[in-house]
């Protein structure tokens, strides 16, 4: 399956959000790594899959989150 890659910028003109909300409110929160977004080779910059975000975009938020000892979430 093709998959399109977006920037934070990118991403917030598409879904009519501040890049600084998807950074500090989304991500992490609603996108999660793995699923909505990707670390290319390990580093800093990240790239959002527009497919599973418009997948995702209007289902209800009822993900179960289970804290981690690293103070990560697990989500479900």
């Amino acid at each position: 399956m093709l998959k399109t890659y977006l920037t934070t910028e990118e991403l917030a003109e598409l879904i009519k959000y501040d890049a600084r909300t998807i950074r500090e409110s989304l991500k992490d929160r609603v996108l999660f790594e793995g699923v909505h977004y990707i670390r290319p080779f390990g580093g800093r910059k990240i790239l959002y899959i527009w497919e599973a975000i418009q997948k995702d975009i209007n289902k209800p938020q009822s993900r179960t989150f289970i804290p981690m000892a690293n103070g990560g979430m697990a989500h479900g």
